[in-house]
């Protein structure tokens, strides 16, 4: 399944580079990264591929880029889109390529956009500003959405507000493009629920929360567009002590579902559970420092047999060898220099 030649793409923040995404040659059998291209971008903060592997979409000040990917795994730029509001931390597709979805820590906004069959961004179907406790209230309990993702079925878009410290299930018009909501998956005061991952068969969801840093696992079921969310599993990432600095970052499966990943900001770790696909409960493998500070993201190499690490505050990427069975992470080669990076998805070609 992991064979053939991967890319990487890198997206970073640009203060004094205008190259937002850089572009990586993988090396499978050494476990590294070669730069083979840059693109220039602003400030792009997440990106993500559409579900047809042709397309690549990318969050840049006040909007949205698509690129065609080429097939060396070049880009090629499509368009520029404005989102109407402040740049955006998070980008995702519908099931079927025909929507953009866009979540706004800053102003709390989602924004809907329709997809052309070329790749480019069309006009917004939807946008909506989640609702707060007003200006008084800092951080907590005003809206930050961070993470807005469908469900497999492509019925529900299920948005994570950090602030407010809740999911929004919203209903997916496919037809309109408009969202409605539809029910809400409330988390602990003050857990901020930052990134939502969904097993391969669609039946279980993953939320992490940033600033309790643990995972709850929700068994979900649709009846008659009817959708319930029960909560089956609460993991912690780490211990949480008193004047805790610890920040739960990345959150990624491995390319076979089998594993899933976390990174830990303060502590300066990398969490890896195992998945038992058929319950959805996770069970942890290890934890174990990045040599880094604040590991923004991390991924598995498509094989599992070695992992990234995307250490923003050190603006280096760090790389280990993994050993999934036995619950070993060895560094592997130096650290490599990228300014303040924030996101990383692998590709295969061909």
């Amino acid at each position: 399944m992991s064979k053939g030649k991967y890319v990487a793409y890198v997206s970073s923040y640009t203060q004094g580079d205008s190259h937002g995404i850089r572009i990586y040659d993988v090396d499978m059998k050494n476990g590294r990264f070669k730069e083979k291209d840059k693109v220039e971008i602003t400030n792009s903060s997440y990106l993500t591929i559409s579900h047809n592997g042709k397309f690549l979409y990318s969050i840049t000040d006040f909007g949205v880029e698509a690129y065609t990917i080429m097939p060396d795994g070049d880009l090629e730029l499509i368009n520029f889109a404005p989102i109407n509001g402040m740049r955006g931390c998070y980008v995702s597709t519908d099931y079927t390529d025909q929507y953009l979805f866009v979540a706004g820590y800053h102003d709390g906004k989602l924004t809907v956009l329709r997809l052309k069959e070329d790749g480019s961004i069309g006009e917004i179907t939807d946008e909506i500003y989640h609702k707060g406790l007003g200006s008084m209230a800092e951080r907590n309990f005003r809206p930050h959405i961070n993470c807005a993702r469908m469900t497999h079925d492509n019925k529900y878009l299920l948005v994570a507000d950090q602030g407010m410290d809740h999911v929004n299930v919203y209903r997916f018009d496919v037809e309109k493009g408009k969202v409605k909501l539809e029910d809400i998956i409330r988390s602990e005061m003050e857990s901020a629920p930052r990134h939502i991952k969904i097993s391969e068969d669609g039946r279980y969801i993953y939320i992490l929360h940033e600033l309790k840093c643990y995972i709850d696992v929700y068994e979900y079921v649709d009846h008659d567009n009817d959708p319930t969310f029960e909560k089956i599993q609460t993991v912690e990432l780490i211990k949480l002590t008193r004047g805790n600095t610890n920040s739960a970052s990345a959150f990624s499966f491995s390319l076979d579902y089998n594993y899933l990943l976390s990174s830990i900001a303060g502590d300066n770790s990398v969490i890896v559970f195992d998945v038992d696909k058929k319950t959805g409960l996770l069970k942890k493998n290890f934890l174990l420092p990045v040599s880094g500070e604040y590991p923004k993201d991390a991924e598995f190499f498509p094989d599992n047999k070695f992992l990234v690490s995307l250490n923003h505050e050190s603006n280096t990427m760090t790389f280990f060898h993994i050993d999934l069975e036995h619950g070993t992470m060895i560094m592997n080669g130096p650290a490599m220099k990228v300014n303040m990076p924030n996101c990383i998805v692998f590709h295969k070609l061909g």
